[in-house]
């Protein structure tokens, strides 16, 4: 894959007091390619309340507080169908992927049918082995204009990243804290994304309730 570079490992690293669980699943018998897509999920769900995804003859279930799974490669062209399950609420799974794609699926909690998710979706062009890639997905309806600045600092890493959206740039390979602005006011407090290192993947999460979840983006296989 063009730009893909942490292959080793098979599971998300979480960057704050979260724990990140999940399970090696492969649900397309395929090895990653150059036209492979990728999917991952997101338990963003409050109370620590467990998140399980069933899809392609497989089972994946993310426990704990806010967790993320790997990237699962999977077959361009072909849909993925299935079903997320919380506390008894389900929401069903049915969308496609185009070569090259990176998909988050995210579960959220809904004030009527309990559970709801957003799918936000990227093609990645920005790998620079020298540099560290950082993504910033925004799925907190609460929060206007979301963005993120290097903390003590004005100058905007993200600015104004929509809902249900993301945005990603190349940054230096440097030790990085960061905080969250909405409607250009500082919301909660800093987050130590510690030493980025060159040539990796990193993705910020703006959950519900102005919650920031970092983690180092990883293939699942």
């Amino acid at each position: 894959m063009k730009g893909w570079h942490p292959w080793a490992g098979g599971l998300v690293c979480a960057l704050v007091s979260t724990t990140a669980i999940c399970a090696d699943i492969p649900l397309y018998s395929t090895g990653p390619s150059e036209d492979s897509a990728f999917v991952r999920f997101v338990n963003a769900l409050p109370d620590a309340t467990p998140l399980a995804v069933d899809a392609a003859s497989t089972r994946l279930e993310l426990d704990g507080r806010y967790s993320v799974s790997g990237y699962l490669p999977v077959q361009p062209g072909r849909s993925l169908e299935g079903t997320m399950t919380a506390e008894g609420h389900s929401v069903p799974l049915a969308l496609g992927f185009s070569p090259g794609e990176f998909v988050t699926i995210v579960a959220l909690p809904d004030a009527k049918s309990g559970l709801t998710q957003t799918t936000i979706r990227e093609t990645p062009d920005d790998f620079n082995g020298l540099k560290a890639s950082l993504a910033f997905f925004n799925t907190d309806a609460s929060c206007r204009d979301a963005s993120l600045r290097p903390a003590g600092r004005n100058a905007d890493i993200f600015k104004a990243v929509s809902l249900g959206s993301v945005q990603r740039r190349s940054i230096n390979p440097v030790k990085l804290s960061v905080q969250l602005v909405c409607a250009n006011s500082n919301a909660g407090t800093t987050l130590d994304l510690g030493e980025l290192r060159a040539g990796e993947r990193y993705s910020l999460f703006l959950l519900p309730g102005a919650k920031l979840l970092a983690i180092t983006d990883s293939l699942t296989h």
